[in-house]
């Protein structure tokens, strides 16, 4: 046997090599071809049926929520042991679904400051990522923290969040690499992230981004009863020039962009929900009016275009923003909502921006399935209307 001593600086190389492979993100090795559509599905204490999902038009599938206790990634809801391999399963109607654990969410984010804070608590919550997955044979998963460097929902934060935060997806990135190469099954890696220059401050995007899939900026709740006073689009594409905040999903984009996270990386956030203001003037329809908070918190679409659309509402069309709104001058009512329309627009934006895709809250806002229609029609079937912005 012929035997040889190899040059250190030729170690050295595929030492280096070897480490860059290991950070390298999710898209440039083996991501989904064309747009990604991808759901949140959310049924909380629900025992999900046979058949209340079809994922034959989703890419990626958000199961939300997992929790975080005593600094470890953990079930949120006692039926997910139940529902995550029925999720699991909807893989052999749509062999190229990818399903993902969402960890956080608005409620519980509690955790995420702690679990980040230092290489000994972002291990013991890495390790228990991995097992998660694991147990549940799951393509990877998504970390939903609202917000580092912020309360969110009352929420412990610190300043140091900012740098934490990157060390954990540049770890978490790294672990899951390590466990993809043990099983040879790509694991992907996301972020939910606040559509907002504030959360740009408080984060490191040109670093993070680095070692994700995909960012899901959530690209509504720009308007929300009863945090405003005045009603207005919770989730418009473009600026209305008479829109006080000049909120706009085409504004977050060119922030995050600008920040550097690129195009291809961002799935734009569209709502499967409206939201509803009262005691609303009968001025401009409604739209930028002093208003009260509507009881019964976010509407889902299926309620609004059950119980309002064509029941004493009337629907107006906001041309500058390509959003649709609902008033009643009876009721006094307004809401601020999403339709097959407005959705095909923005289908259109992320086609002709160039972003990875879309992506929407929830899935079951809409079991009659019509905006997930619009969305898959917009991005396979339909010629895209030129952006023109």
């Amino acid at each position: 046997m012929l035997t040889f001593a190899m040059p250190v600086s030729v170690i050295r190389f595929f030492a280096v090599t070897f480490a860059l492979l290991m950070v390298v993100p999710a898209c440039c090795a083996g991501a989904a071809a064309g747009p990604i559509v991808a759901g949140y599905v959310f049924p909380q204490n629900m025992t999900l049926q046979p058949g209340q999902v079809d994922a034959r038009n989703l890419t990626w599938i958000y199961y939300a929520f997992a929790n975080i206790a005593d600094g470890r990634m953990v079930e949120g809801f006692a039926a997910d042991a139940q529902n995550l391999p029925q999720v699991v399963a909807l893989k052999r109607e749509n062999p190229k679904l990818k399903v993902l654990i969402s960890v956080g969410g608005w409620n519980w984010s509690g955790g995420f400051s702690n679990a980040a804070l230092t290489p000994q608590s972002r291990a013991r919550f890495i390790e228990s990522a991995v097992e998660f997955l694991r147990r549940y044979n799951l393509d990877g998963m998504d970390l939903d923290w609202e917000y580092p460097g912020q309360p969110g929902a009352g929420h412990s934060y610190r300043k140091e969040d900012r740098e934490n935060f990157t060390a954990l997806v540049r770890e978490l990135r790294q672990r899951l690499n390590a466990e993809s190469g043990r099983t040879h099954s790509r694991l992907y890696l996301t972020i939910a992230a606040g559509a907002s220059l504030q959360y740009l401050e408080d984060t490191q995007m040109d670093q993070v981004q680095r070692f994700v899939d995909a960012v899901n900026l959530m690209t509504y709740d720009s308007y929300v009863p009863g945090a405003d006073a005045t009603t207005g689009n919770h989730a418009p594409l473009y600026a209305d020039p008479a829109d006080p905040k000049r909120a706009s999903a085409d504004a977050a984009v060119k922030a995050f962009v600008k920040a550097g996270v690129p195009a291809a990386k961002i799935l734009l956030g569209v709502p499967f929900y409206g939201k509803a203001w009262s005691d609303v003037a009968d001025a401009h329809h409604g739209l930028f009016q002093p208003g009260k908070a509507a009881s019964g918190g976010d509407l889902p679409y299926g309620a609004i275009t059950g119980t309002m659309l064509g029941h004493g509402f009337t629907r107006y069309w906001d041309d500058a923003s390509s959003v649709p709104y609902l008033y009643s001058a009876e009721k006094r009512e307004f809401v601020t909502y999403e339709d097959p329309e407005s959705i095909a627009t923005k289908c259109d934006y992320v086609l002709h921006h160039g972003l990875g895709g879309i992506m929407f809250w929830n899935y079951f806002n809409d079991p009659s399935g019509t905006l997930l229609d619009a969305i898959h029609t917009a991005m396979h079937q339909r010629k895209p209307v030129p952006a023109g912005r």
